[in-house]
């Protein structure tokens, strides 16, 4: 299974601790991140792909991994209150997950879901 994690800066903390409550099940998982938010994920103790930094084409990165169908899951903690430069790529992102039927959480709650949906499955 492959999993992107990607946050805006923001939401970090917030991905840190989802992070850590998960990462038993995460450690069974490959992570691809964003570069920030992979650097947090490898300072929780997680061995992370680390792409592009958001801004710099880490969003779009992911994205074409969701299109070629190389992504189980994103997990992409947005800031609905902040401003990016980049959010043309993060519309880009959200859609290819629709297109491509690719689970995306937007938040620390629909992402257990989907984490224990899938761990659900294996046990």
């Amino acid at each position: 299974m492959k999993i992107a994690v990607i946050a805006h800066d923001g939401k970090k903390p917030e991905m840190v601790a989802f992070l850590m409550r998960n990462k038993d099940k995460l450690n069974a998982v490959n992570l691809v991140a964003t570069g920030t938010t992979g650097k947090y994920a490898e300072n929780s103790g997680l061995e992370v792909n680390k792409l592009l930094s958001g801004p710099l084409g880490g969003d779009a990165q992911i994205a074409a991994l969701a299109a070629e169908k190389k992504l189980d899951m994103v997990l992409f903690f947005r800031d609905p209150l902040g401003k990016h430069p980049h959010e043309p790529d993060v519309q880009m992102l959200m859609r290819i997950c629709d297109v491509h039927n690719i689970p995306i959480a937007t938040n620390p709650a629909t992402a257990q879901l989907l984490l224990d949906a899938v761990w659900a499955k294996k046990e």
